[in-house]
């Protein structure tokens, strides 16, 4: 569980600094988000679901 917790913490540092060093850049990517359709952005969730399990499993293996 304490990995879990962990794994968070970092996905929230680096989505973060992402928005401290980026803000203009953030807020362009978000309103180009609402123009896609939802099927393109589910699709794009799960490949980056299989691809970060992927990438624990090989670490972690």
């Amino acid at each position: 569980m304490s990995d879990l917790i962990t794994a968070v913490g970092l996905a929230m540092a680096i989505e973060g600094l992402l928005y401290a060093l980026f803000p203009d850049g953030m807020k362009a990517a978000m309103a180009k988000l609402q123009t896609q359709p939802s099927s393109h952005l589910r699709t794009a969730g799960l490949v980056a679901a299989v691809v970060g399990v992927g990438v624990v499993w090989l670490v972690r293996g």
